[in-house]
């Protein structure tokens, strides 16, 4: 199997220089490869993985097919974890949006447009269905990996709060499905100045796609764990999703909640476990806003029964 020396000499880029890059929650490496003018990222999966690569590949092909912007595969060995990839640069929109605040609603009104655009489309084959049972399994993190200083969740609760959550997003489950890209923030958006229209947003960090609810992916967008969003950029950019489609916005803002539930309690779990398993305590800094989220979400009537359950979770009273 080819590995990343080889890789690198037969695509022409053995004799870049090399910055690693600040990686993500996962496992996998990202180096900045620099030739000349020219400069490429190298993603690495943990050796003997996969890691992704082959999902990213596939999906990066089709996003570009749809007219959005994903990076071009230069070169690689998916199978062996490895790609080769187009450089978007360093226009990170949370950084932009730091840098010049006067492009935050800009730019979340780019990232919601790409969404509108997505859900127009034909989806992908093959790709897992981000159903009821799902996301209440994926909730179930939680129960394993506890968060520092906040009360447990009883083991008692685990078969209540999932059957809780199949009941809340049941409904759902016969409405039709989109591309939901999962991890659609403003981390992994990158800005594309000299592209136009939507495809000046550069999409990173879709391997773990799924065909899912629409609401799922603007939920990610606006219910950000990594920074504040103003309650007035959520409510314009949701009214804007809904303006530009003819989804129902009463029965959309509550998948909105309920799929926003689930995230919620799946992310709490992950921070929880990168920090416990992998030493990453960082995360634990964004818990804080991830159950801010989780309490405005439970304050929906669709989730009264889910809220009681995770009432010594959220601090509130059932």
């Amino acid at each position: 199997m080819m590995d990343t020396a080889t890789l690198l000499k037969l695509a022409g880029w053995d004799k870049a220089d090399a910055t690693p890059l600040a990686g993500d929650a996962s496992s996998r490496r990202y180096t900045r490869l620099t030739r000349g003018e020219d400069r490429a990222i190298l993603m690495q999966a943990p050796e003997g993985e996969a890691g992704g690569t082959p999902a990213f590949a596939r999906l990066a092909r089709h996003l570009r097919g749809i007219g959005l912007s994903a990076p071009k595969i230069l070169a690689g060995n998916p199978q062996a974890g490895l790609l080769l990839l187009e450089d978007f640069g360093d226009g990170v929109f949370a950084r932009q949006m730091e840098k010049d605040p006067a492009q935050i609603m800009p730019l979340y009104r780019l990232a919601t447009g790409v969404l509108v655009h997505l859900h127009e489309r034909p989806v992908p084959d093959g790709l897992p269905v981000y159903n009821a049972r799902m996301m209440a399994d994926q909730a179930m993190l939680l129960f394993d990996w506890p968060l520092p200083d906040r009360p447990a969740l009883a083991p008692s609760t685990k078969d209540d709060l999932h059957a809780a959550l199949i009941r809340a997003a049941l409904p759902f489950d016969r409405q039709k499905r989109v591309l939901m890209l999962r991890d659609y923030h403003a981390e992994n958006l990158m800005l594309l100045p000299e592209r136009q229209g939507i495809a000046r947003a550069g999409l990173l960090d879709f391997q773990d796609a799924c065909l899912a609810h629409p609401a799922y992916d603007l939920v990610s967008l606006l219910q950000d764990a990594r920074r504040d969003v103003d309650d007035t950029v959520a409510e314009e950019m949701t009214f804007h999703y809904l303006s530009r489609t003819d989804r129902d916005s009463h029965d959309f803002y509550s998948a909105y909640a309920v799929f926003g539930t689930g995230r919620a309690l799946r992310i709490l779990g992950i921070f929880a476990r990168l920090a416990a398993r992998d030493g990453k305590d960082r995360y634990l800094a964004f818990v804080p806003r991830v159950l801010d989220h989780l309490r405005t979400n439970l304050g929906h009537p669709a989730l009264a029964e889910v809220a009681a359950i995770l009432s010594p979770l959220t601090g509130e009273h059932a």
